[in-house]
């Protein structure tokens, strides 16, 4: 405030005070924004070279698959502290093969060990091609294979690290292969170093935002091989065609009252022919079925059923009942087919063309050749075995002097076995506990 003949002036210095704040605020303000924009800059900065630095230790990790290991505990601090969303990373799918004999099922939510899926994962986190966890890579499935169940084209999509410095958001940039393979990872090869010998990366292609591995497939092909012995190939062939088209398959599959609502597929190929391989006469066959989707254990009940008809204790026509679920509402109780000569053969997808290096592919078959060399040799094993059982001649016959025979188990014909509790059964129990567990 100033004096003015005697009068107090509210004004003067009073108001040259609150100006200059006023002008002091605008600068800040405009030295901040600079700043920010300063900031993006370097950080930009920062993170490229930091991508380019990772590129350099994982491309020598890859020359040198025991690096991976003697790594530091510092050196994998620093690279896990890099942010997810400042690592390059693209959408991609990968073909998978394996042989499922060891493993507790593809999945890894069944909280079993070890499964296919877990161990895919351990080899993505070691070769630091997993950007961020499970849940940030937003991660699909083709098929959720059994316990024992093999694959030679199961397909998963996921992110991944990538060379290429596009957004990751930029999905026409991630489809065209023939472009953006150049100066990529070869995710192939990196991914089969570190996987154990039971499992393979057959190829990977880049894939749109939008891609699903599980909804995004067209058709799933299954093989089934057996030996033939006694079975009447031409009545199963005959069978399994009555499997073709839209059916209920509820009679022919185990059920998931608690996820699966619905259980009509549609089957669209099926086929039992003789394969190259035989075995001291032997020969052996196989059925091939191809469907859009297909149900918790459907082809292995299929293949059951299938075999029964082939043996002559079951008609051709019991397929069409069984399919009609009007006559045959429950289930008839009967053994699955074994798991372990089931193959997940292919999963087809539209605009999904899988590549593969030269090298990579060079060493796959190299692998698969040693691989079957490996199994050869154990089956010469059981071979050997076989011919040093004693013979027949020098059994020991029973206290009476009559050899005991074992008797042949009595086949039951399937309409007349006991059943399993119905769809609306299973489902109506179900809310029942639902209901109970709310009370509580």
């Amino acid at each position: 405030m100033t004096m003015s003949g005697g009068k107090v002036d509210p004004g003067g210095d009073g108001r040259d005070s609150g100006s200059a704040k006023v002008t002091e605020l605008e600068s800040l303000r405009h030295r901040v924004k600079e700043l920010e924009a300063e900031n993006a800059k370097l950080l930009s900065l920062i993170s490229s070279c930091q991508c380019q630095q990772m590129e350099v230790k994982h491309d020598v990790s890859v020359l040198d698959p025991g690096s991976l290991v003697r790594r530091s505990r510092k050196a994998r601090k620093r690279a896990d502290s890099i942010p997810s969303h400042l690592v390059s990373k693209r959408y991609i799918a990968l073909k998978i093969m394996y042989f499922g004999k060891r493993f507790y099922g593809f999945s890894a939510e069944a909280q079993m060990e070890p499964s296919v899926e877990s161990e895919i994962f351990k080899a993505l986190e070691r070769t630091r091609l997993l950007v961020g966890d499970k849940k940030e890579s937003n991660y699909s499935r083709c098929g959720r294979t059994d316990k024992g169940v093999s694959s030679t084209g199961q397909v998963i999509a996921l992110f991944l690290r990538s060379r290429l410095k596009t957004p990751s958001g930029d999905s026409e940039a991630h489809v065209d292969a023939k472009v953006n393979e150049r100066g990529e990872y070869d995710y192939v090869r990196v991914l089969n170093r570190a996987l154990p010998d039971d499992i393979r990366v057959l190829g990977w292609s880049p894939a749109p935002i939008d891609f699903h591995a599980r909804f995004s497939c067209s058709a799933r092909e299954y093989k089934y091989f057996f030996w033939r012995q006694n079975l009447n190939l031409s009545a199963m062939d005959i069978a399994g065609k009555k499997f073709i088209g839209e059916h209920d398959f509820r009679n022919f599959c185990k059920m998931d009252v608690a996820n699966v609502h619905c259980y009509t597929r549609r089957v669209t190929f099926f086929e039992v022919s003789p394969c190259q391989n035989s075995h001291e006469g032997a020969q052996l066959c196989t059925f091939t079925m191809r469907g859009s989707a297909f149900l918790w254990h459907q082809v292995r009940a299929m293949v059951a059923v299938l075999f029964m008809i082939g043996q002559g204790v079951e008609s051709v026509d019991v397929i069409d009942t069984m399919l009609d679920t009007t006559k045959i509402p429950r289930k008839p109780q009967y053994l699955l087919a074994s798991e372990i000569p089931l193959v997940l053969r292919t999963c087809e997808f539209e605009n999904v063309d899988f590549i593969c290096s030269s090298g990579a592919a060079e060493s796959l078959r190299t692998h698969f050749k040693n691989e079957s060399l490996r199994y050869q040799l154990e089956s010469v094993i059981f071979q050997e075995a076989l011919r040093n059982c004693l013979p027949v001649g020098n059994e020991k016959s029973s206290c009476n002097g009559v050899e005991k025979k074992k008797k042949g188990a009595v086949h039951v014909p399937l309409l007349s076995r006991p059943t399993e509790p119905s769809y609306e059964e299973r489902s109506a129990k179900l809310k029942s506990r639902q209901q109970e567990t709310c009370h509580v």
